[in-house]
């Protein structure tokens, strides 16, 4: 039975002890006194803040047991009732004699029969977060230590705008430290004085309504911008005047990430970058998304060409067609042209009926032929036809089949140095590189790494249904002077090992692969003349192989695996360095 702002025990003191136990988690002091004034519990809160034992207490007077805690001028025992409205800040010595503030409340607890039984009162100790609330009114101050304890993001503003209280979770999902943030304009977190976020909330401050918002966006201290759901609502005074405004919001990176998944689009979201490259790239991307310009797309192997592909095909006209994939270096040579055109029935052994090709599928939407370069000379032929003619032969066809699908390309190697050796047709080179689009590997855009390790850390955390953990300093410093062979998705990898590893609040070194530690403690220990020769990106990337090879025994795949790259791309890198020749 409950009973508005009291307690109601129903005849028995469960209720009341576990209320006990969940304040004594938020480090909350709470005793209950009887109705002949005895104390009949005392958390362990309160004992500390006290200083008695509840052997001490619990079953004497209140009134002689706490000489240093004066009663409150509202006792519910002095016959209204009702809970004590005022929330006196007091000040009381522990065993130590160390000072505390404390914000106290008392309520009554009703029996069965709705009389008074006790009463509880709460101790709430704000010494060690004073600091913090400097900012408030001793009123608020209870409600900010709970509110502080809450797994949703929660920030208060002035009606000025500036912020004056920021909790734990707002810490974490946003990436500032609330001493950084506190006393700066709520625009700092969000997109500007023309946000929509900043919008509703001074708009909730003049009129007091409350208003939410399901498709918001917070702006994170790395200038990465997060998907949020928040809610706003008016602040007032005792008097009823508003005196500021409050968002609790969640970070919406998971929801985000299914509907993605679900319906196969792509934003600027999902590529991260704040380097010039990559803001010229994304420019030139917003320009020619919108055409039906066919894109070639080169950059080494996990730099995020397939990611670029599924971006542009979002931002299209055709974005509510098909996307279809084509991995040219993953499928037989003898299979390709029937993947790629299909065929129909009886062309050759086994072809019992007619099978429509990949061109097929993605007619009115995007094809996008991954590793173009391997693609065979027979084969090349065949695709120059469909670029010129829109039209293509299924295999044991005599009908051609018309198409109209954009082509998007992408290869790891120059395709115009594979023209020069003769290993890829010139005419269907200057087809495919009407606009071409080349991604930078990481070690060209290592101001990037704190943005991008912080997005892939919420994003793995998000999968998993994970706490963002702290990443200590000694782990960033490794993570900042890593090289990366493998790009992006070997920073994804060694991210993804760390988060398997870590059971704690903070990353530490021993929580990253292996490899990386051995490599940091050996370009570490190197002499000062070699590390200033190791500005030289190529000589750099030739140690890593050399070091990963030797802490796998040479063995290829192994060490291919662990830099997050395909053996062939690990070959080729071995024979362009000459190592071990």
């Amino acid at each position: 039975m409950k009973k508005e702002n009291n307690i109601d025990v129903s005849g028995n003191n469960i209720l009341c002890d576990q209320w006990l136990n969940i304040l004594d988690e938020l480090n909350i002091g709470a005793f209950t006194v009887d109705n002949w004034r005895q104390v009949s519990s005392m958390n362990y809160s309160a004992q500390a803040l006290i200083g008695l034992r509840d052997t001490e207490a619990i079953g004497k007077d209140c009134r002689e047991v706490f000489v240093g805690v004066p009663c409150l001028a509202n006792c519910p025992f002095k016959g209204t009732g009702l809970p004590s409205t005022e929330e006196p800040v007091i000040q009381i010595q522990d065993e130590d004699q160390t000072t505390h503030l404390v914000t106290r409340m008392a309520s009554p607890v009703f029996g069965p029969d709705h009389q008074v039984v006790g009463c509880i009162t709460i101790l709430q100790d704000h010494s060690p977060i004073a600091d913090l609330i400097d900012r408030i009114h001793y009123e608020e101050q209870s409600l900010k230590i709970i509110l502080d304890n809450l797994d949703v993001g929660i920030f208060t503003i002035d009606r000025s705008g500036h912020i004056t209280f920021f909790n734990t979770e707002a810490e974490k999902v946003s990436g500032y430290n609330r001493s950084e943030i506190l006393g700066e304009p709520c625009t700092a977190i969000f997109e500007g004085e023309s946000a929509q976020e900043v919008c509703l909330l001074k708009d909730t401050i003049v009129d007091g309504i409350s208003r939410n918002s399901g498709q918001g966006k917070m702006t994170t201290r790395d200038g990465v911008t997060i998907p949020i759901r928040a809610n706003y609502m008016a602040l007032r005074n005792e008097k009823g005047t508003v005196v500021g405004g409050l968002t609790t919001f969640h970070d919406l990176t998971l929801v985000l990430q299914l509907k993605q998944a679900v319906k196969g689009r792509y934003t600027f979201h999902d590529m991260i970058g704040k380097s010039p490259i990559m803001q010229q790239i994304f420019e030139m991307v917003n320009v020619v998304a919108g055409t039906d310009a066919t894109i070639l797309i080169e950059g080494a192997t996990g730099t995020g060409k397939d990611l670029l592909a599924k971006v542009i095909h979002s931002a299209s006209r055709r974005s509510d067609k098909p996307f279809v994939k084509v991995n040219c270096a993953a499928i037989p040579d003898n299979l390709l042209e029937s993947e790629m055109f299909g065929y129909v029935k009886g062309a050759f052994t086994g072809a019992e009926k007619d099978k429509s090709g990949r061109f097929q599928e993605a007619d009115e939407g995007t094809i996008f032929l991954d590793e173009i370069g391997d693609l065979p000379l027979a084969l090349q032929a065949k695709l120059l036809r469909v670029l010129e003619d829109k039209e293509f032969y299924r295999l044991g066809s005599r009908h051609t089949i018309k198409v109209n699908v954009r082509i998007i390309s992408a290869s790891n190697r120059n395709l115009e140095q594979l023209v020069k050796k003769r290993l890829f047709r010139q005419d269907l080179y200057y087809r495919l590189n009407v606009f071409r689009i080349e991604l930078p590997e990481l070690k060209d855009r290592q101001v990037d790494l704190p943005i991008l390790i912080g997005h892939i850390l919420r994003r793995l955390c998000a999968d998993r249904g994970n706490r963002l953990p702290e990443v200590s300093e000694k782990v960033m410093e490794i993570l900042l002077n890593y090289h990366y062979p493998g790009n992006v998705r070997e920073l994804e990898n060694i991210l993804e090992h760390t988060l398997i590893l870590c059971q704690e609040s903070t990353v530490q070194p021993r929580h990253l692969p292996e490899y990386l530690q051995v490599y940091h403690a050996a370009h570490k220990a190197a002499p000062a003349g070699r590390l200033k020769h190791l500005d030289d990106s190529d000589e750099k990337e030739r140690e890593i192989l050399i070091s990963m090879l030797q802490h796998y025994n040479w063995h290829r795949s192994k060490t291919a695996k662990a830099l997050g790259m395909d053996r062939t791309t690990l070959w080729r890198k071995i024979k362009k360095y000459k190592i071990g020749s």
